[in-house]
């Protein structure tokens, strides 16, 4: 027992010597690692605080430089005599700039505070801005994440969670009228970026909330007393429809276009124009915004300096005269008050036919059901009418650049014409006893629609006889249209204003061939008054189409703050030139001339024979329905004076009863009255000659 003792003493006294003679070699080890890891340690220490010490020290203290922005006013718009139609009206208001990393919870307690000092209008709060304002008190959030499921606790999205969960049970959650008032400033806030501003209260401010406001100003970070502006119309809202409007800074961008606007620079919340010419020449309207260096510390504005003030936007001086637009509006709306009946409408343009320019443009709706009137000057370019004879200018003229008519060979027999079965005839002639010779003048000058469909057929290359089955190519009605296309008939007059139509093209198959003989004296395609104004237009100036348009020029501000400098100016554009020979031109002229001072007992105008000066028109009659009752469209085009015309007169009057065929000449002669007195002096104008 004894010597197994021993050995087993020795064996330990082996192991144990063998264990202590390997410590020291492992300890030396580690010791030798750690003094390396501590001597890089202190290297790289003395690397950065010898070498780069300042450097880091100026990185820990600097600031962040950003630039804030903040609008201007808008330009105004200014009528042709340089009267302001539309322009700014400020206002005190009270404006947040949201700061850098600004958490919610400071802007409840911002909300909060300002609610104290000014009243908002609630009619914008919904639910979900109750609800989001509710939660962002702490304490009332823990309370309601101990109402949720225990799937949604502790989950990232827990506050989304307790948002729905108040949804859907605001009725246990009552806010009062002060927190709701906190709740529509809270959402305001919370819908600006870092460093944008956006209006709190930008109308309708008080004294004694300003003064409040201004008192707190240091307990409400952010928060600004300001100006704000909105659009003023001082010579009333009668153009407003032609002008259009601003979006406000609550609706801010238009959804449909808040892409391209983001990437044009603009903050969601600005205001721009959306429609018409606000929205036509926004880019001269909206001006530039100020700039401001803020001086940010984590999430503190440190310091604030206005580098760039901003600048105004440009003003735009229209071609329209106000004074004029009024008596328009008026006598238009007259008209049609009168009309009654099945009468829709009443639609008027008068337009300077060298330059393109609009002077006056209205128009007045009318519901047949209820007699009530809606004011609609764009009707006059959206709105597409049967016009009728009005286009007969346009039919003569492309028989002529045809060829199938010449200025020396142009007579043609007034007769009822058959074909197809169908008869069809002048409005003086149905039964025949009216037949007589007819040049192209004269046609116009009676208004034959006889000799119209004799043109038409003639292009056609069709050979008419009494009865004979109508075998015309449907491509008739593209080679007519496109002659009236020549003059602005059935396509757009290139108007700045968004939304006009081309018109309405009736059906030009085989089975409506025999619509092809309306086409020629107007009776089957739909156009719009401004296209009327500019085929008139285009008549009197000599053949050249002219682009349409109500914008003048583009100015500058006065130091006054009225109309500055022009920056730009819109010249004549020529849309294409009519290719007709001085002596086709002639004919025209002279049918245009003689429907108002001809001598035959059927010239269609004579009515207006008493305007002066003397003016050259052509009437239009179109045998139309409404509602399946037989109505009359009245129309007509004419231009002043006969020689180098200065103003050209267009219009409608749809559905009319038949036994009001002159209303469209009465219209007319008030209308030039109005303009000689109010636009142009008669003075200004040279000795016109009786005829062209």
């Amino acid at each position: 027992m004894k010597n197994f003792f021993n050995r087993i003493t020795r064996k330990q006294s082996h192991r144990t010597g063998s264990t202590s003679s390997q410590i020291p070699f492992r300890m030396n080890f580690l010791f030798v690692i750690v003094a390396l890891l501590f001597m890089a340690l202190i290297a790289q220490l003395a690397y950065l605080q010898i070498l780069h010490g300042s450097q880091l020290k100026a990185e820990v203290n600097s600031t962040d430089n950003t630039v804030e922005t903040s609008n201007v006013q808008r330009g105004e718009i200014f009528d042709s005599t340089g009267r302001v139609l539309v322009g700014n009206k400020s206002h005190q208001a009270i404006s947040y700039t949201k700061g850098v990393d600004v958490l919610s919870g400071d802007l409840y307690k911002i909300a909060n505070r300002l609610s104290k000092y000014i009243t908002v209008s609630k009619s914008s709060l919904t639910y979900r801005n109750e609800a989001d304002y509710y939660v962002a008190d702490t304490s009332r959030l823990a309370q309601i994440e101990k109402k949720l499921p225990k799937s949604q606790q502790n989950s990232t999205d827990e506050s989304d969670y307790a948002v729905t969960y108040y949804m859907n049970h605001s009725s246990q959650y009552k806010l009062t009228a002060q927190q709701k008032n906190a709740a529509v400033i809270y959402a305001r806030m919370s819908g600006a970026y870092s460093l944008s501003t956006t209006y709190i209260k930008e109308t309708g401010v008080t004294n004694k909330e300003i003064a409040e406001v201004g008192e707190h100003l240091s307990d409400m970070p952010g928060v600004k007393v300001s100006t704000s502006w909105t659009r003023d119309y001082p010579e009333g809202s009668s153009l407003k429809s032609i002008i259009g409007t601003v979006s406000s800074e609550k609706t801010g961008l238009p959804s449909d276009k808040v892409n391209q606007f983001l990437a044009e620079g603009y903050s969601r919340n600005d205001s721009v124009g959306q429609s018409y010419l606000e929205e036509q020449y926004e880019s001269a309207l909206k001006g530039t915004k100020s700039q401001t260096n803020v001086e940010v510390s984590g999430t503190k504005i440190m310091k604030e300096v206005k580098k760039y003030g901003g600048n105004k936007g440009d003003n735009l001086q229209l071609t329209i005269n106000d004074s004029f637009q009024k008596k328009l509006q008026a006598l238009v709306k007259s008209a049609e008050s009168s009309a009654g009946g099945d009468s829709t409408g009443t639609y008027a343009v008068v337009m300077n036919p060298n330059t393109g320019a609009v002077i006056g443009m209205a128009g007045e709706d009318r519901n047949p059901s209820t007699d009530k009137l809606t004011e609609n000057a764009l009707g006059t370019m959206t709105s597409a009418i049967t016009m009728g004879s009005v286009v007969k200018g346009a039919m003569v003229s492309g028989a002529l650049m045809d060829g199938v008519i010449t200025p020396s060979n142009n007579t043609l027999e007034e007769m009822p014409i058959r074909v197809g079965g169908v008869k069809k005839s002048s409005w003086f002639n149905s039964s025949g006893s009216a037949d007589m010779e007819l040049t192209a003048p004269l046609a116009l000058e009676v208004s034959s629609n006889s000799y119209m469909m004799q043109l038409a057929m003639k292009e056609a290359g069709f050979h008419y006889y009494s009865g004979a089955p109508l075998t015309m190519s449907t491509s008739i009605f593209a080679k007519l249209r496109g002659y009236f296309y020549q003059f602005g008939l059935g396509v757009k007059t290139g108007i700045d204003i968004p939304g006009e139509t081309t018109g309405i093209e009736g059906a030009s198959t085989k089975a409506h061939i025999g619509n092809a003989l309306d086409e020629a004296y107007g009776n089957y395609d739909g156009y719009t008054v401004m296209q009327l104004a500019q085929y008139i237009s285009t008549i009197a100036n000599g053949g050249r189409r002219i682009q349409t348009h109500l914008l003048q020029s583009i100015r500058g501000t006065s130091k006054s703050g009225g109309l500055g400098a022009i920056k730009a100016e819109v010249t004549p554009n020529v849309l294409n030139t009519i290719d007709m020979t001085a002596a086709q031109k002639a004919v025209v002229k002279q049918g245009l001339y003689d429907v108002v001072h001809g001598t035959n007992t059927y010239k269609t105008g004579g009515a207006l024979d008493t305007i002066k000066p003397a003016i050259s028109a052509k009437t239009g009659t179109a045998q139309t329905f409404y509602k399946g009752t037989a109505t009359e469209t009245l129309s007509l085009v004419s231009h002043a004076p006969v020689s180098h015309p200065k103003v050209v007169v267009a219009l409608a009057m749809p559905n009319l009863s038949t036994s009001d065929e002159s209303n469209n000449m009465t219209l007319a002669k008030q209308i030039y009255k109005a303009y000689w007195s109010t636009v142009q002096s008669t003075s200004t104008l040279s000795s016109s000659s009786s005829s062209n």
